[in-house]
């Protein structure tokens, strides 16, 4: 495994109730007129700092932390509770309704922190599941949503129809083992070839070494408590990315939960050429520039 070091960023400590959890921050470039105040929320399967400022020789930018800096963002991630730096000493399997707890307590550090009134929040796959819930029950303190390889009802899921095969297993204990087959098998189970090795390898390195478990409560959640928000109680601008490849949620199943969000303020973004893990995939620029453009949109001056 090669060396992983995270450099160029602070690291933060937050509390919710006897639970430590880990916060990194990278503030804007110097010079750069401020964008806002960016909070990333990491899956199921990895921890934060390997999916948001992950670092590939040859690769500009393969952290996202790093890009939006450069664009003027000051970027915030947390680990979940059960993941990376943060506890994960209670007997619990940190379930999606308990990663909204984190978020909770990680955006009410941050806020105090920078003075920020509102964020712009970034979710992914389960941190996607996280940040609509926390959104839907912290009305007010996002500015904009972002849910990357998100679902909804699960409806038409080929992930998650293979996934429930392994139901009993996940109920069965509150963690589960992570080796580099397993972060291999993110890549291959939709659509093998959108990303290249050297990230693959780059990202499973960064993983291992925060982690040889992880928490199986959101595979739980996913497999069999879905829905767990209401799109109809979300009223923020939202956009939905959803990657051409993606298997862990049906075109269907998505625009069904766009078409039901009140905040006529949103969007909806198919990413060509792209699976599930956006951030590590060959068209990762993309991605960025999608995200960039949605959370720099003017506010409507004409709302009818």
């Amino acid at each position: 495994m090669s060396e992983v070091k995270w450099t160029g960023g602070t690291e933060h400590w937050t509390r919710k109730g006897d639970v430590k959890l880990f916060l990194w921050n990278k503030k804007a470039a110097p010079g750069v007129p401020h964008a806002g105040t960016l909070f990333f929320v990491h899956g199921s399967s990895m921890a934060s700092q390997p999916t948001f400022d992950l670092h590939v020789p040859g690769r500009p930018f393969s952290s996202a932390m790093d890009w939006f800096a450069q664009q003027g963002f000051d970027t915030w991630t947390m680990d979940n509770e059960g993941y990376g730096r943060s506890d994960k000493h209670r007997p619990i399997n940190s379930d999606i309704s308990n990663g909204a707890d984190d978020l909770e307590a990680g955006t009410a550090y941050v806020r105090k922190a920078t003075g920020a009134k509102q964020l712009l929040m970034y979710g992914i796959s389960s941190g996607a599941l996280k940040a609509a819930l926390f959104a839907q029950r912290n009305p007010g303190v996002l500015a904009k949503l972002a849910l990357d390889a998100f679902v909804w009802t699960g409806e038409g899921s080929p992930t998650l129809e293979q996934r429930r095969k392994k139901l009993p297993e996940f109920l069965a204990k509150n963690r589960r083992p992570a080796d580099r087959a397993f972060v291999h098998s993110i890549f291959n189970r939709d659509h093998p070839g959108t990303a290249d090795e050297a990230t693959i390898e780059a990202f499973a390195d960064a993983i291992l070494t925060l982690d040889s478990s992880l928490p199986t409560g959101t595979y739980v959640d996913m497999c069999s408590k879905l829905p767990v928000c209401d799109p109809e109680k979300i009223d923020v601008p939202t956009i939905i990315l959803r990657g051409e490849w993606d298997g862990i949620a049906s075109m269907e199943d998505l625009l069904a939960f766009f078409h039901k969000l009140p905040n006529m303020q949103k969007q909806f973004s198919v990413m060509r050429g792209i699976s599930h893990a956006s951030f590590q995939q060959k068209n990762y620029m993309m991605v960025y520039q999608i995200l960039h453009a949605f959370f720099t949109l003017q506010d409507p001056v004409y709302t009818g």
